[in-house]
């Protein structure tokens, strides 16, 4: 029987994902590849902390041991930051080998380079697990390619900072105790700036563009807004108005490029991320013939992600390289008014002609139709609205108060 030889870069919770996985699956990948699959090596940076259940897989901290393994017919990487992951695999796609990887921020940052790299060489790069742990997010939007144009794209993207708004939501906690929270249990690291503050749910978001727009979006011209500033006083108010806050990315293509933003937003019950709560992640596909398809699940893990990884595995063992798209070319009108909440005290006169009020929740909010551009009030907090909010219409009538 033939064997596809693998080399495992990482060890952490990933890692040890792919390893198990592999070792106590065996007979079922050799049943659906007809190949065995056998770990050649695994690469740590410290050897002396990890130990490998099998004794006979090479464990080393030195990437040019490596190269003196023989044939290596799979890369996988299961480590973090863009070096020296971005490295290693550029130099395994060299040689011939075919690439599988988890490290969103490396990817989001090298991905082109080390696609168009590996159609030179005639290899494939897989990458589901970068966005989505679980969701089957990409190999989705690559079938939907096939025959769709993806017209709009939003997701809760990153675990952590959506468990801090259910937690803050349901247990009336501050933005502080529930990170505290979230560290203690695992869900958020030492330093939580990539999650809290949107870098980790841009990298995924910059991945999925690259996918289904064949671009990025303009990193320098991207809209990045954190959950610190989000106040128990905010979260408990716009709940008793049958909102919830979430951390939402979203992306679209006009004529004018990609645009892309991640910031809180103000979800009404009728939209799919409404239930979308805790550690989970979910992602809404706009579609132009399917129409909406929402993915939900578990955005990160050791068995989630390694599921991912597996998945790319058995693509490249069976020698059906991880398929390519044809990128939307994007839509050719421009953008259109958003919905949004205001929230102060309002004086109707005071809202100019670019402002459309469609629904008055009470004397401090109201739910409007503007280009941000027009927003231009001060004293007013305003947060993006998603979903439909025709049921909030019947309250259209009443006047809004002057200011006292």
């Amino acid at each position: 029987m033939q064997t596809l030889n693998i080399v495992l870069l990482g060890y952490g919770t990933v890692g040890k994902g792919v390893y198990n996985t592999i070792h106590y699956h065996q007979e079922r990948l050799k049943s659906i590849l007809g190949k065995k699959v056998e770990i050649k090596a695994v690469l740590v940076k410290n050897i002396d902390k990890h130990k490998l259940p099998d004794a006979d897989v090479v464990l080393t901290d030195r990437f040019e041991d490596i190269d003196q393994l023989g044939k290596i017919d799979v890369v996988i990487d299961a480590i973090v930051g863009k070096e020296p992951g971005f490295h290693y695999l550029k130099h395994s796609i060299k040689k011939g080998c075919h690439v599988i990887t988890a490290n969103k921020e490396m990817f989001a940052h090298h991905g082109r380079e080390l696609l168009e790299l590996a159609n030179e060489q005639a290899v494939s790069v897989g990458y589901e697990a970068t966005v989505g742990g679980g969701i089957p997010v990409i190999q989705t939007l690559r079938k939907l390619l096939n025959v769709n144009r993806i017209e709009k794209i939003e997701g809760i993207l990153n675990g952590t900072s959506n468990f801090i708004l259910t937690t803050m939501r349901e247990e009336d906690l501050s933005f502080e105790h529930a990170l505290s929270l979230a560290q203690r249990n695992g869900y958020a690291e030492a330093d939580p700036t990539n999650d809290v503050e949107g870098y980790d749910a841009f990298y995924k978001a910059a991945i999925l563009s690259q996918l289904v727009f064949g671009e990025q979006p303009d990193w320098n011209k991207t809209f990045r807004q954190g959950i610190a500033e989000i106040t128990i006083e905010q979260i408990k108010s716009y709940n008793e108005l049958g909102f919830r806050f979430k951390h939402v990315a979203s992306m679209e293509k006009t004529a004018s490029g990609v645009h892309c933003s991640v910031k809180p937003v103000l979800v009404t019950r009728a939209h799919p991320l409404y239930q979308v709560e805790g550690v989970q992640n979910a992602v809404s596909i706009d579609a132009d013939i399917v129409g909406n398809i929402s993915l939900l699940g578990p955005g990160a893990g050791m068995y989630p992600t390694a599921s991912a990884i597996i998945e790319d595995l058995i693509h490249v063992g069976t020698d059906n390289p991880v398929p390519r798209t044809q990128a939307f070319d994007g839509l050719q009108e421009g953008h259109e008014k958003e919905a949004w909440v205001l929230s102060g005290q309002f004086d109707r006169g005071a809202f100019s002609k670019e402002i459309e009020v469609v629904a008055t929740l009470d004397s401090e909010n109201v739910i409007a139709k503007a280009a941000k551009k027009d927003i231009k009030l001060s004293g007013v907090i305003y947060y993006p609205l998603l979903g439909e909010y025709s049921a909030y219409k019947n309250s259209n009538e009443k006047e809004l108060p002057l200011p006292v």
